[in-house]
């Protein structure tokens, strides 16, 4: 088993939440609340009411969860290529639809981890109360994550804590696999021949590209994941799928996907960059004999 490819999806998840963070308060804002038109618009009225503490509401649970979904998600990818390699005999290489099912897999495979803490970072990121001046004009629902999480079990019971992890793993798997066959599409075709590890100029245009590609496969079930989490007059899944689009036309299922795409390239060039340092610095000798 490869265990550097856990620590390293670790790392590398994390700061991506550290710098995609404020942009992704504002896509959620955006999916949700319609008192947002726009990506410019969204920002400046958060900054206005809300100071710069406003685009990282919910972020504490976000920056540890994602350690270990990105954990869950690159390790899974890493083993499950691993083990599909083995299946075709030694020396084998992975195809393309490898690649594909193993990015699905790793998907899919965070959302038990996953779901929770995204519920609360949405729940939180959509509470517009103004603290300019030091003052709150008017109670915040919840008063931080902790508190976000407990209220939620407490009042919508354990399942409350799902709530959107069904479009959360339709989103992810596809997703997924769409982001890492991206990816090493990418590193493979601007790779050199005989060259075995890409240069850093090539994992960071990959990554960049690769996050983009994610989230213009996953943003209309992002949308839907969003208005599940935030609004319980949405029975379910299709429900929701079919409410939104008779209300508001097929169109909302994109509306985020401007931002979406304008916060994935430099959070997973950052990702994949982290990545890649940590897992050669990782696979060692040593490690390398547990795999």
């Amino acid at each position: 088993m490869h265990f550097a490819d856990f620590l390293a999806g670790s790392v590398g998840g994390a700061c991506g939440v550290a710098v995609g963070y404020p942009l992704d308060t504002v896509k959620v804002r955006i999916q949700t609340q319609k008192q947002f038109t726009g990506i410019w618009q969204c920002i400046v009225m958060t900054l206005k009411k809300e100071g710069v503490q406003g685009f990282f509401k919910g972020m504490a649970l976000p920056v540890t969860t994602i350690s270990m979904t990105s954990s869950v998600v690159f390790g899974t990818y890493r083993n499950c290529l691993q083990c599909l390699a083995r299946l075709r005999g030694t020396g084998a290489h992975n195809s393309k639809l490898d690649i594909f099912l193993s990015g699905m897999a790793g998907g899919v495979a965070q959302i038990s981890v996953m779901s929770p803490g995204d519920l609360v970072k949405v729940r939180l990121q959509c509470q517009t109360e103004s603290r300019r001046g030091g003052l709150s004009h008017g109670k915040p629902r919840y008063s931080g994550p902790v508190h976000c999480l407990l209220s939620i079990a407490k009042h919508e019971g354990v399942s409350g804590l799902y709530r959107g992890a069904l479009p959360l793993a339709f989103r992810d798997g596809p997703s997924f696999a769409t982001y890492f066959l991206t990816y090493n599409t990418l590193c493979s075709r601007l790779t050199p021949a005989g060259q075995t590890e890409p240069d850093w100029t090539v994992v960071l245009l990959s990554g960049g590209v690769a996050g983009m590609a994610g989230w213009s496969v996953g943003t209309p079930m992002d949308v839907i994941k969003a208005r599940l989490q935030m609004d319980r007059r949405y029975r379910g899944l299709v429900h929701c799928i079919t409410e939104t689009l008779r209300n508001e036309g097929p169109g909302v299922f994109f509306r985020s996907l401007g931002i979406n795409c304008l916060r994935a390239f430099p959070v997973n060039m950052v990702v994949f960059a982290v990545y890649e340092v940590s897992v050669r610095v990782l696979r060692t000798p040593s490690l390398d004999r547990l795999s």
